[in-house]
């Protein structure tokens, strides 16, 4: 669980970043959720678009792709969400707090 400063500073990261990928008509299915688990144990911080024309609710979709994912959903601005989860691999650059 992150506390607010954590928060803060992934927000503050996120910034920079580009979406990885986009929710779209079909929603969260299991091939977006591989290709995005692969995304985030690579990065560690991404970032996911939710189309317009996908008919979802933006809040909700994080929250269903971060427990699935076991992931933290660090903040929904717009239609543009983050996730942050920790790398397993040794050789990774991790996000310090």
């Amino acid at each position: 669980m992150l506390n607010s400063k954590q928060r803060a500073t992934l927000r503050g990261l996120a910034n920079a970043i580009e979406p990885v990928t986009q929710v779209g008509k079909a929603g969260v299915t299991e091939i977006f959720l591989k290709e995005l688990d692969k995304a985030i144990e690579k990065r560690e911080l991404i970032k996911v678009t939710v189309l317009e024309n996908s008919g979802e609710e933006v809040k909700k979709v994080g929250e269903e792709i971060a427990e699935k994912l076991n992931a933290e959903f660090v903040c929904a601005t717009g239609k543009k969400l983050v996730f942050y989860r920790r790398s397993k691999r040794e050789k990774a650059e991790h996000i310090e707090f």
